[in-house]
């Protein structure tokens, strides 16, 4: 049962609502189900700006050439 986030087609209002299978969400504002699903985003937090820096190896082989480089994968 995941979490979508949506938008409303019909009032604008942005949610976030968790979906079980077979159902299908409706707008808590107005009950419309012209709804559109948004992209989510992660959160984080960081005392900087700056995004993270990737890890320099992986944790199975040190292959160093980044996620998906791993050759043991």
């Amino acid at each position: 049962m995941p979490i979508y986030e949506y938008a409303c087609a019909a009032c604008g209002h942005r949610f976030e609502t968790l979906v079980r299978s077979g159902s299908e969400p409706q707008c808590p504002n107005c009950q419309s189900k012209e709804l559109d699903k948004q992209l989510s985003v992660f959160a984080t937090t960081a005392s900087s700006s700056a995004p993270p820096a990737m890890p320099s190896a992986c944790s199975a082989c040190e292959h160093r050439g980044g996620p998906g480089a791993c050759g043991m994968n």
